[in-house]
């Protein structure tokens, strides 16, 4: 169904781009590949990302705040993709009404995300295990 309505408005609106050729039609399916666990994951949405308008039939809220509070860049690491993410699946899942259902897979998500940052460095794991704690207590949609 929400394929559907989501193939007649972009019919309907000519300035919306088609999807990207092989993306599933249902907006919840590449919601969900994007937001897992995996670095392949991650890779899939971070080329979204750069390329969001090939994805606007699917009408994603991109927006982010960045670190909620945090520096995003604490002591020189990186963080900011990991929590772009990390919002982008807040807010699509919450706006999809399904986020309690999801928030422990994002969390565990952005956790993956912040390792990656991180590799072996112990500041930085234990900065990321700081984000992730934080996100895990009172992160919300």
């Amino acid at each position: 169904m929400l394929a559907a309505v989501l193939l007649t408005s972009a019919a309907a609106t000519p300035t919306r781009a088609a999807p990207v050729a092989g993306a599933p039609k249902d907006k919840g399916a590449v919601l969900a590949a994007w937001t897992q666990t995996s670095t392949a994951s991650y890779a899939r949405w971070l080329l979204a990302r750069e390329n969001r308008g090939a994805w606007k039939t699917y009408d994603f809220d991109w927006a982010t705040d960045g670190c909620t509070g945090g520096p995003d860049q604490p002591f020189g690491y990186d963080f900011r993709l990991a929590c772009y993410r990390h919002d982008f699946g807040y807010r699509n899942y919450g706006e999809a009404g399904t986020f309690r259902r999801n928030k422990k897979r994002l969390d565990l998500a952005f956790r993956g995300d912040l390792g990656r940052v991180c590799g072996r460095r112990p500041l930085c794991l234990v900065l990321a295990n700081t984000y992730y704690t934080a996100a895990v207590r009172f992160g919300h949609a």
